[in-house]
């Protein structure tokens, strides 16, 4: 197939290409256009009326700005991307005789916090921030323009992790490498996280097989608490768990005042570093006609833990 990605250059479509390239040509659409083993060749975003020569069979959307935790980033650049750009190459899609298009959007356009067991696709989604009202406004006019005679995939990923990533696992693995215990042991909360190994299968199945068109849910098939993602850095670090199982009240008490006092760990941090978020990859395995992911969500972590060693 020829395959159009654009963020080619980023943690998820480097990935891709070393996935899909011993099978597939594959171009590259992004804000730079170094040369990519794998790639034919990038584009940048003011040459896309190029693209409009090449024949295309699908189109890969990666491109979009990341959620930035520190909420330094202004709104209305989460818009001019995640919305914006979205919009311009769906459009270039519906145009072009590519057949099947791709869309990463995210499950923080769902759902900031996870009400009752799991989420799910039939939840009504009620993002909070513009990383998420941004994503499912670039949903909303895929959905109202969605063609006939063609596919097209809409992917909400939960935390996507693998070598080369520099997100949040990063910095939990530097912290337990200290060994600077972990005070929130009491809290057992559960997670879902995504494989890049898994992710790659995922998008490769989409490619090959007939799934009908929709909203795919993406996560690994286990969810893990944050100690025992712990346990597991540890283990492969070779050092012991520093875990305190500190009383919940007391901990919420430190948080409240926290709060008042403008502190590092206050009621809302704590909620997020010890709230459930469990996604459900259910339809996704249904649709793809599959009883499991190819990785555990184990495998998966212990492969992204070990490479931290090595990135500066």
């Amino acid at each position: 197939m020829n395959i159009l990605i654009t963020g080619v250059h980023g943690f998820v479509g480097s990935n891709l290409v070393m996935a899909l390239k011993s099978r597939h040509t594959l171009y590259g659409l992004d804000i730079v256009a170094p040369e990519k083993e794998g790639i034919t060749k990038t584009f940048l975003w003011s040459e896309l009326e190029i693209l409009r020569n090449v024949k295309f069979d699908a189109i890969i959307h990666l491109a979009g700005k990341a959620h930035d935790t520190k909420n330094q980033s202004a709104a209305q650049i989460y818009f001019d991307v995640n919305t914006g750009l979205t919009q311009k190459i769906f459009d270039f899609f519906l145009e072009s005789s590519a057949k099947k298009f791709i869309f990463f959007s995210s499950v923080k356009a769902a759902a900031d916090s996870v009400v009752g067991e799991m989420l799910t696709e039939d939840v009504i989604p009620t993002p909070v921030g513009p990383y998420g009202e941004s994503k499912i406004k670039a949903e909303g006019y895929i959905q109202e323009n969605l063609p006939k005679e063609k596919e097209v995939y809409i992917l909400r990923p939960c935390m996507i992790h693998g070598p080369g990533n520099k997100g949040n696992l990063n910095l939990l693995y530097n912290v337990v490498k200290k060994g600077i215990p972990w005070p929130l042991g009491d809290f057992e909360n559960r997670r879902s996280f995504t494989s890049i190994d898994n992710l790659c299968y995922v998008v490769e199945g989409l490619l090959t097989k007939e799934v009908p068109t929709g909203i795919y849910h993406i996560g690994d098939d286990e969810a893990l608490s944050t100690n025992e993602l712990i346990a597991t850095m540890c283990e492969v670090m070779g050092k012991t768990p520093h875990i305190w199982k500190l009383n919940k009240g007391l901990m919420e008490g430190c948080a409240g005042l926290g709060t008042l006092l403008h502190l590092p760990l206050n009621t809302e941090r704590l909620r997020k570093l010890t709230e459930n978020y469990v996604v459900s990859n259910e339809k996704i395995k249904h649709a793809l006609g599959i009883d499991k992911m190819p990785v555990t969500a184990k495998q998966g972590l212990i492969k992204t833990i070990k490479s931290f060693e090595f990135m500066i």
